[in-house]
């Protein structure tokens, strides 16, 4: 419960209030997997359960992406290179990188959901042999709301992943798809009875992602989500998060869709 202090080492904008820091913890970091997260406090403000968006071969330098929305957010992304930041954490499950190993990996993202799957991306890339074939499908709402677009530019370059990007909305000199990411996943080029895929965004975009998906074929337990909303403690204590019989914080974010499937057909839960 007691934070180590770590401090700004860079921030960027990486969207409409959308800003990716990285921190140095002054002690050392613990090694991370993806899909887990960090508290990270504003001393001051307050403290919000971040994901970790970096490489994990990197763990002394912790990379998180902010929607700068509420005052704790908006403080950590105004922060400047040698402020101090409070962190806890890794917490939480991570993405199942073992269970991908000779499978095709199909990755959902809508929006800000790219963040916590781009630390599956970079161990994907380096041992790429281990993997069938690799899919990513990113939406967002406009061509100036893509995330990474550099790195995304980048691996659009290699002969080795099929990348897709597609927004709600764009201008006439936008050039790629148009209209929702999960009409993207009927097209994609994978084996649905030995892939797994990955979905992280907008709970209904979620929600309308694994109906595709099951529609292609892919087994409920085939299908893990990431389900960041409500977490306030991290440890379990508060019940903030409570999501029916689990706590996002201790037994996610990260789950299989088999475990949740039943819960996510109720209604305001």
């Amino acid at each position: 419960m007691l934070p180590r202090i770590g401090r700004i080492q860079r921030r960027r904008r990486d969207g409409p209030e959308i800003w990716t820091i990285e921190i140095e913890p002054e002690h050392g970091a613990a090694a991370f997997v993806p899909g887990q997260f960090n508290m990270l406090s504003a001393f001051g403000v307050g403290e919000v359960p971040i994901s970790m968006s970096g490489d994990p071969a990197e763990p002394g330098r912790l990379v998180h992406t902010i929607r700068a929305v509420g005052p704790v957010s908006s403080a950590l992304a105004r922060l400047e290179p040698g402020q101090p930041v409070g962190l806890r954490g890794p917490f939480g499950s991570g993405w199942p990188m073992e269970e991908m190993a000779g499978r095709d990996v199909v990755i959902v993202a809508g929006g800000l959901g790219l963040a916590p799957l781009r630390p599956t991306l970079y161990p994907l890339f380096g041992e790429r042999a281990r993997y069938g074939k690799v899919v990513l499908l990113y939406g967002t709402r406009s061509p100036g709301d893509i995330l990474f677009r550099r790195e995304l530019e980048r691996w659009r370059r290699r002969l080795d992943i099929d990348i897709e990007v597609t927004v709600d909305h764009a201008g006439v000199n936008w050039r790629g798809h148009v209209g929702v990411v999960t009409a993207l996943i009927p097209r994609a080029a994978f084996d649905p009875l030995q892939a797994i895929a990955l979905v992280c965004g907008p709970e209904i975009m979620m929600r309308f992602a694994i109906a595709a998906l099951r529609n292609v074929g892919l087994a409920d337990d085939a299908i893990y989500l990431s389900m960041e909303r409500n977490m306030k403690c991290a440890v379990g204590f508060c019940g903030h998060c409570q999501f029916g019989t689990v706590l996002i914080c201790r037994d996610g974010p990260v789950f299989r869709y088999d475990r949740l499937r039943d819960l996510l057909a109720v209604k305001e839960i």
